[in-house]
């Protein structure tokens, strides 16, 4: 049986819609591949990588682990003499005009300014490597890496993300850092893009087994070993690992592997209950992403009830793209041969996706409901024929 159009847009989307990462708002509004107003499984841009990097206007100055302030800038050293005041304000300088730059393409790329954004992160890489500024310049690959992403230029984003890796490799930054599976895992929806099929598999199993160890290490802590800060990193390994499985089910659906795809799903729909709540956006998201893969087995009651549930709190909690979540009922309805509700679903989600200005989502739920004519179509030339 044919997939419902939302159940087909699930398979499509290239990577989590959205963030994992608590304290945030949870979808991307930025720099995406698709208008911001498309469905909400395509709302992937700038990743959170980049954010846990952000320039401010502290000067590409953050704190460590153990509390003390890591000054970024480098002072470049003079052959002809200017003084130390003269060299410190020469690098506060460029360092001003770096943060300015990644300000002014981080307003581009809001804007859909995209090759406006990449003028600015030139210019900001350039002076972040002539002042030898490897943080600076990890966060402007970084940023370089999305945009290129965001424009279809695969080859371009896999090179510079290899970069922005290479560089914190190089600074001591282990290689199982957040940081670094982030990278990799952005790398791994990279290539399945490029059909890469063993680079895409590879990289997966890098990012969930070494987040999986990190988690296991943690375990194995004494109760009184548990700093917060330790607390708050175990969360976070344990958010990152949700996202590479749900990244990870997608692929797995996207090749038919329908059951890994559940499986996976599954293990990420749990730790996003136990970290952010049942009703969190996208708790609800994944809830209907594993409905769409037990309709596709076949299983339609166990899907309607799963997604009826995911509308149900969706409705409770006031969720932005409620649009998406209802036209993913509307196509189970359509499989378990309800139409009378199919349409009455998919006709309430067109009307929010409308409101929405999600033209994709307009465009998939018309589809659904063409489906819909059909197979009503279908049902009366049998009914005629008997």
């Amino acid at each position: 049986m044919a997939a419902s159009c939302a159940s087909r847009a699930v398979l499509r989307r290239t990577l989590s819609s959205f963030r994992w990462s608590g304290g945030h708002r949870y979808h991307y509004t930025t720099g995406q591949r698709v208008p911001v107003t498309s469905e909400a499984g395509d709302r992937w841009a700038c990743w959170v990588t980049a954010n846990r990097h952000d320039a401010s206007s502290r000067g590409f100055q953050s704190e460590g682990r153990g509390g003390k302030p890591l000054l970024w800038a480098a002072v470049a050293f003079s052959l002809f003499g200017s003084s130390e005041e003269d060299k410190r304000d020469e690098a506060q300088k460029k360092e001003d005009e770096m943060v300015l730059l990644l300000k002014k393409a981080k307003l581009s790329m809001y804007r859909g300014q995209l090759q406006a954004a990449s003028s600015f992160l030139h210019q900001a890489v350039a002076l972040a490597h002539q002042t030898h500024n490897n943080q600076a310049i990890i966060y402007t690959y970084s940023q370089m890496a999305n945009l290129a992403y965001v424009r279809g230029q695969l080859d371009s984003a896999e090179k510079l993300f290899k970069a922005a890796m290479s560089f914190m490799l190089a600074g001591g930054t282990p290689q199982d850092d957040n940081a670094v599976i982030e990278m990799s895992l952005k790398l791994a929806t990279i290539y399945v893009e490029q059909n890469k099929v063993e680079l895409a598999e590879h990289g997966y199993k890098f990012c969930t087994e070494s987040l999986e160890a990190k988690l296991e290490k943690h375990k194995e802590l004494q109760e009184e070993e548990k700093t917060e800060d330790q607390e708050s990193l175990r969360k976070e390994t344990r958010l990152l690992l949700g996202l590479c499985l749900d990244s990870r089910a997608r692929y797995r659906a996207s090749t038919q592997h329908l059951n890994l795809a559940g499986q996976d799903y599954q293990s990420a729909l749990n730790i996003c209950r136990q970290e952010q709540g049942e009703t969190h956006p996208q708790s609800l998201v994944l809830m209907s992403d594993l409905a769409t893969i037990l309709d596709l087995q076949g299983r339609h009651d166990d899907a309607l009830e799963l997604v009826q549930q995911a509308v149900d709190l969706s409705r409770s909690v006031g969720h932005p793209d409620q649009h998406v979540l209802l036209g993913n009922m509307a196509g189970i309805l359509l499989h378990t041969g309800r139409l009378d509700d199919s349409v009455r679903f998919y006709k309430e989600a067109l009307g929010l996706a409308q409101q929405a200005g999600d033209q994709g989502s307009v465009e998939r739920i018309q589809e659904g409901l063409k489906e819909v004519k059909k197979r009503r179509s279908q049902e009366t030339k049998e009914e005629t024929a008997q």
